[in-house]
C-alpha cells in the first residue's frame, strides 16, 4: 500500500532520508505551534494542486494534522493522484506534543496572533472559519437599548467579534438596573448607559468598535441610526420604539431581531419583511395595533426576573450572528416563547399579513407616524 500510519518518533528518521513533512491544518490551528521540520499547507490547498507543493510523486511525503484524521484523508487523496510513498502521523500534533517532541511557533503579526487566538473556537467551526470570522469583523449591528436585553446581547456580539456595535440609549445607569443589566456596575450609577457599555465592551474585546449614541430613537434620527448597519437588535422596552423600528427596517430593508420580556416570560423573533416583501412577516403582522397600556405594563411596573433578559438577549445575539454569517434557520416567521417558571419553550408560526399597512407586497411605504400617539390610541 502507498499509505502507512506511523508514530511521531518515526518522523525524524524519515526526515533524515529526505522526506517532505507537511502540516495540513489551517493557518490559525498552527498559530500556537507545529511539529519542528514541518511545512504548513492547509488541507484544501494541498488537495487542490498537490503537484504545485510536492512535484515528486515517488518521494516520501509525511503528513500531520491535529489528531490524525485529516492527514489520512489527504494521504488517500494524494494516493489517488499517483503518489506512492505516503505516511500519516498517528495522533497528529496532539500526540507529538504529548511525547515532548520539538515544536516551533510560526512567525505572525501581532494582529494575526490576536485574531487566531481570540477566535480560535469559532475558526474550528466549518460554518464560521476564517472567512466567516472576517465577515463578522466587517459587520455593523445597531442595538437599541443598553439595558436588560442589550446587556447580554452586547457582551456576546462583542465577544464573537462583530466589528462595530452602534448602541443607542438616552438613559443613565440606575441602581435598580444592576439586577439584570450586566453591562453596568455600581461605580457607574448616574453615568450614561452607552458610555458604561462602551467601557465594558472595550475591556472585553478591543477589536470591536463601540459607537455610543446617547439619544432616544425618534422619527427624526431613526434612519441615521440605521445607516450602514447590517442587522438591528431591538432591546427597547416600549411599543412606540418597536413600531418605529419595524417600519424603518421594512422601508430600508434591514432584518430586525425582536425581543421582549415581562415578569417570568419572554419572546424572540426575526422580522425580515423589508428584504422578503410578501413572504416574511413584520412586527405589524403580529401586532397590527398595540395593546392598551393597562394590558402591557413595562418592567418598571410589572417587574422582571433578573436572569430572564439574559436568556432572551442571548437568543437575540444568536439570531444576529446567524444572520450575519448566513447560517442556520433564522426565527423569521416564528415567535419563540420562553417561560422561565416552567422552563419551557414553545413556538408560534407567524404569517405575513397580505393587507399589512407597512409590508404588504407592492405597497409603497406609508410614511412614519406619531408613534407615541398611535400607542396611546384605543386598540
Amino acid at each position: 500500500m502507498a499509505i502507512r500510519e506511523i508514530d511521531p518518533q518515526e518522523v525524524a528518521t524519515l526526515l533524515a532520508q529526505g522526506s517532505v513533512f507537511i502540516d495540513v491544518r489551517e493557518d490559525h490551528e498552527r498559530a500556537s505551534g507545529q511539529a519542528e521540520g514541518s511545512r504548513g499547507i492547509p488541507k484544501a490547498q494541498l488537495e487542490a494542486d498537490p503537484a504545485a507543493h510536492v512535484p515528486d510523486h515517488d518521494g516520501r511525503v509525511v503528513l500531520i494534522c491535529q489528531k490524525g484524521g485529516r492527514s489520512l484523508e489527504v494521504a488517500r487523496t494524494l494516493e489517488a493522484a499517483g503518489y506512492t510513498r505516503l505516511f500519516s502521523v498517528t495522533g497528529g500534533t496532539t500526540r507529538w506534543i504529548e511525547e515532548r517532541l520539538p515544536v516551533v511557533v510560526p512567525v505572525q503579526s501581532d494582529d494575526a496572533r490576536d485574531f487566531n487566538e481570540r477566535y480560535s473556537r469559532h475558526l474550528l467551526l466549518p460554518e464560521v472559519g476564517v472567512a466567516g470570522q472576517q465577515r463578522l469583523q466587517q459587520s455593523r449591528v445597531l442595538m437599541i437599548g443598553a439595558g436588560g436585553l442589550g446587556s447580554p446581547a452586547a457582551f456576546y456580539l462583542a465577544a464573537a467579534g462583530v466589528g462595530q456595535l452602534r448602541i443607542a440609549d438616552d438613559d443613565v445607569v440606575d441602581r435598580s438596573n444592576l439586577q439584570r443589566q450586566i453591562l453596568h456596575t455600581e461605580a457607574r450609577v448616574g453615568e450614561p448607559k452607552v458610555t458604561s457599555a462602551q467601557a465594558t465592551l472595550a475591556a472585553l474585546n478591543p477589536r470591536t468598535q463601540v459607537q455610543a449614541v446617547a439619544e432616544r430613537v425618534t422619527v427624526d434620527n431613526v434612519e441615521r441610526l440605521l445607516d450602514g448597519v447590517d442587522v438591528v437588535l431591538d432591546g427597547a422596552d416600549n411599543f412606540p420604539v418597536r413600531y418605529l423600528l419595524n417600519d424603518a427596517c421594512v422601508k430600508l430593508g434591514k432584518p430586525l431581531v425582536y425581543g421582549a420580556v415581562q415578569r417570568f416570560e419572554g419572546q424572540v423573533s426575526v422580522f425580515d419583511a423589508g428584504r422578503h416583501r410578501g413572504h416574511a412577516p413584520c412586527y405589524r403582522c403580529l401586532f397590527p395595533e398595540p395593546p392598551p397600556p393597562e394590558f402591557a405594563p413595562n418592567c418598571a411596573e410589572a417587574g422582571v426576573l433578573g436572569v430572564l433578559p439574559g436568556v432572551i438577549g442571548l437568543l437575540q445575539a444568536t439570531e444576529v450572528i446567524k444572520l450575519l454569517l448566513g447560517i442556520g434557520e433564522p426565527l423569521s416567521g416564528r415567535l419563540l416563547h420562553f417561560d422561565a417558571l416552567s422552563m419551557r419553550f414553545r413556538e408560534t408560526r407567524l404569517r405575513h399579513d397580505p393587507d399589512c399597512a407597512v409590508c404588504a407586497a407592492g405597497k409603497a411605504f406609508p410614511g412614519y407616524i406619531d408613534y407615541p400617539a398611535f400607542c396611546r390610541a384605543p386598540a
